[in-house]
């Protein structure tokens, strides 16, 4: 018997509070469909598709219902609990799911819904994970650039920038350079495609075309620059390591703004610095 995936059984024993089923009759290993789940004129010999979990008292258990995640799947599930060792899910069983915090990619409170998969830990129960994910997604969706597309966010605050499963399915990032310092883990988010990449994962944006986002781009740089008493260290030639640091965007759009504030006169560049006027 397979624990986390749903299989055909065979009824082999009928009693007061459900039916016993196995891979084949005269099977020693029984498992327990409950009397409540138990389909009309059902009867000994025939067979019943059914998923196997663990109970509230650590034992095999078959269902009718249909769980909302499997072995070797992934799905969005909602957080109901977080304790001190993990977080409870709901996956449409009786039991809920329990998270290890040890599985967790980031900090999840009650009501979040995130992208988990399904595994069996050390002691032969499921457990959920938000590990995983990324090699799971498909890389053909069916967008090109400049599409919009809803997605929600699985992970943060790496290397390469912010991930996201677009429909909760395609495989797609939000490059370092872009804030994202808003975004947490279950996010849903609307944004554009800037690219897709030879191997179909797609690259996102959540900025505006450059002719409507320089507005923004120019407030932000002002607002860095009055954190630093008014004048910048350094000028519009800086590198654009010290860029993505500073302000969360290209260098381009940096050189935008730059050149949007001085054009109004707010500011002044010279040699070593930015100044505000």
């Amino acid at each position: 018997m397979k624990l986390g995936e749903k299989q055909k059984l065979t009824v082999v024993k009928i009693v007061e509070f459900g039916i016993y089923l196995a891979e084949h009759q005269g099977d020693e290993t029984r498992v327990l469909l409950p009397g409540k789940q138990v389909p009309p004129g059902i009867g000994p010999g025939d067979e019943l598709e059914v998923f196997l979990y663990k109970d509230s008292k650590d034992r095999l258990i078959a269902t009718t219902k249909e769980p909302r995640l499997v072995l070797g799947g992934f799905a969005a599930l909602s957080v109901k609990e977080v304790g001190k060792i993990g977080a409870f899910m709901d996956w449409g069983l009786e039991k809920d799911l329990f998270l290890p915090y040890k599985e967790m990619m980031g900090k999840v409170k009650q009501g979040d819904e995130i992208l988990v998969t399904l595994y069996i830990d050390k002691s032969r129960r499921l457990c959920a994970s938000m590990k995983g994910i990324y090699d799971l997604l498909d890389k053909d969706a069916p967008y090109k650039k400049e599409d919009t597309v809803t997605g929600r966010v699985y992970e943060t605050g790496g290397n390469f920038g912010t991930f996201v499963a677009v429909d909760d399915r395609y495989s797609a990032m939000i490059p370092k350079f872009e804030d994202c310092s808003h975004l947490r883990i279950g996010d849903v988010i609307e944004a554009k495609v800037s690219n897709v990449k030879p191997d179909g994962k797609l690259d996102l944006t959540l900025r505006e075309k450059a002719y409507i986002q320089m507005d923004a781009d120019a407030e932000k740089v002002l607002e860095v620059i009055q954190e630093y008493a008014g004048v910048l260290p350094f000028n519009d030639k800086v590198s654009p390591e010290i860029i993505k640091r500073e302000f969360r965007m290209s260098k381009a759009a940096f050189k935008r703004a730059v050149g949007r504030l001085y054009r109004e006169h707010k500011i002044e560049i010279t040699e070593n610095s930015i100044r505000i006027l």
